[in-house]
């Protein structure tokens, strides 16, 4: 990318809807799947609400453009009082991919979580997303959980 190649880091816009649903595409076909109008308009108001339960979401521009997001949650835990904080989706379009963005958009939600008072931050990301992974194992901590879901 031309210009400052420095990521700012935002919270989503109303005025953020077709930047969004393409960056929110682009993380849904690297994971292989895809949702319906109906779920993008709702994900995309929850992003926006006030519900205690409502996702938040930040992005990243660069050079005034948006290049990434990170779609989180604060929740309660049996484990703990405080709240704990679940990154459910974060990306990073192919252009600004390897220019810090994702390092970026995960720090600032561990200081959304801080600001929170949650305990703590994680998330899940496929075996074989070996990009990905190499920062995440520089800037988080992998455990010995498996996850495991209902079939569909």
């Amino acid at each position: 990318m031309a210009g400052n190649t420095a990521a700012k880091i935002r919270p989503l816009r109303s005025t953020d809807r077709s930047e969004w649903e393409a960056l929110w595409t682009g993380y849904l076909e690297f994971y292989g799947t895809s949702v319906t109008p109906e779920v993008y308009e709702a994900t995309f108001k929850r992003l926006l609400g006030t519900d205690a339960q409502d996702y938040n979401c930040l992005i990243a521009e660069m050079d005034g453009k948006p290049v990434g997001l990170a779609h989180y949650l604060f929740h309660r835990h049996c484990w703990r009082i405080e709240n704990v904080c679940y990154l459910q989706d974060l990306y990073a379009a192919p252009e600004a991919r390897g220019l810090g963005v994702g390092r970026k958009l995960i720090e600032a939600v561990y200081a959304a979580a801080d600001a929170a008072g949650a305990a703590q931050v994680y998330w899940t990301t496929e075996e074989d997303n070996h990009v990905g992974r190499r920062l995440y194992d520089r800037i988080g901590q992998v455990t010995k959980f498996i996850k495991y879901q209902r079939p569909a």
